[in-house]
């Protein structure tokens, strides 16, 4: 079952990560996939927010990975950089996949050899002419995530 968010705007799109965020686990993954300025970074400070996080949230593009502290740790991962999932293994991608936080990975194509095969991918597509118009589409991969994408979509259905 997957599940689609239209946001109009960075404000929404953030909101929707503060909410997606209320019902994370440790353990989780999330798998972000998008073109350059689709929403990436501004989905993982809304789950950041959500997760109880204050300070700035930035994309680790050049440092890879940032960590922050909050109801649950938040490993924010950019692998746009690497050239491939032979370097995952450098960064110790698996303490993180398999911690005791959530994992938000920017660009998780380019290291899809490597992650879970249990986790949630999150698509972003833009709109030609509307700049600021995304559809967030959301795919379970696993039990857990199906579990989690029937949360959600009680919550959006409750009007949060």
């Amino acid at each position: 079952m997957a599940f689609v968010w239209r946001t109009r705007s960075p404000g929404e799109t953030e909101e929707f990560g503060r909410l997606l965020a209320s019902i994370l686990l440790p353990g989780d993954v999330l798998c972000l996939y998008g073109d350059l300025g689709a929403g990436k970074t501004v989905l993982a400070r809304g789950i950041a927010r959500g997760l109880g996080i204050t300070r700035p949230v930035t994309s680790p593009t050049f440092t890879l990975i940032n960590e922050y502290s909050g109801r649950l740790p938040l490993y924010h991962m950019d692998v746009y950089r690497l050239g491939g999932s032979g370097e995952m293994a450098d960064l110790g991608y698996e303490e993180y996949f398999y911690g005791e936080g959530v994992t938000v990975l920017e660009w998780a194509g380019r290291v899809e050899e490597v992650l879970p095969s249990e986790r949630l991918d999150i698509y972003f597509k833009g709109f030609q002419g509307e700049p600021d118009l995304r559809e967030i589409h959301i795919i379970p991969r696993g039990r857990r995530y199906e579990e989690l994408v029937k949360e959600l979509t009680a919550l959006v259905g409750a009007g949060y």
